[in-house]
């Protein structure tokens, strides 16, 4: 049985140095990727179609990002008549903080689990938004949707991720249990009887 579970991550038109840390809001959308667990698709919505996507983050049983409850949910919700505060997330970022004490980039945890680096910065994005290269811009999104899937992905599996420390550049290894959270989170989000 598919799991009803969506993977997202979203990239901004603006930076923290034009709006300040402290006003994610005015950061405004340019893209919003997602991969959606119950179809096996990955999809991309432009900030005119974030609409279209409300349904179905109010339907899917679990929210996975890297950084997403302290990022992409506030520069999301201005978008949305949900309140961000009602879907069931699972940030790995967090996760991970709370194993390690410290915050961990996904960059890192990519590279040392799963080999693969990230293809660019934020403010990379922020530049091809401005420069109006929307399909480069897109594919970059989709690129952090997907690693952030196949970190989530080799947790479940394995039990444990890894990341590089910038410390002393050694990888080392967090035990983690996503697959209990999950449970837990559907257990506590929504009726028993629609499992």
């Amino acid at each position: 049985m598919s799991r009803n579970y969506l993977v997202l991550d979203l990239e901004t038109q603006k930076t923290f140095d034009q709006v300040g840390r402290n006003n994610l809001h005015k950061l405004k959308v340019s893209v919003v990727g997602i991969y959606d667990y119950l179809t096996n698709e990955y999809r991309i919505y432009e900030e005119s179609e974030i609409h279209t996507l409300e349904e179905r983050l109010r339907s899917s049983e679990l929210l996975i990002g890297f950084n997403i409850r302290r990022f992409d949910l506030p520069v999301l919700a201005p978008y949305l008549f949900s309140s961000t505060e009602s879907f069931a997330v699972l940030d790995l970022m967090e996760e991970i903080e709370k194993v390690r004490g410290h915050r961990v980039g996904l960059h890192s945890v990519a590279q040392a689990t799963l080999g693969i680096a990230k293809t660019g910065e934020g403010w990379n994005a922020v530049n091809l938004y401005g420069q109006g290269r929307m399909e480069e811009l897109k594919k970059y999104c989709l690129n952090d949707v997907r690693l952030t899937k196949e970190i989530y992905d080799y947790g479940v599996r394995e039990n444990r991720v890894y990341f590089i420390s910038n410390r002393d550049w050694k990888k080392y290894e967090i035990p983690i249990a996503w697959n209990e959270i999950g449970a837990a989170k559907k257990e506590t989000s929504f009726p028993t009887s629609l499992f």
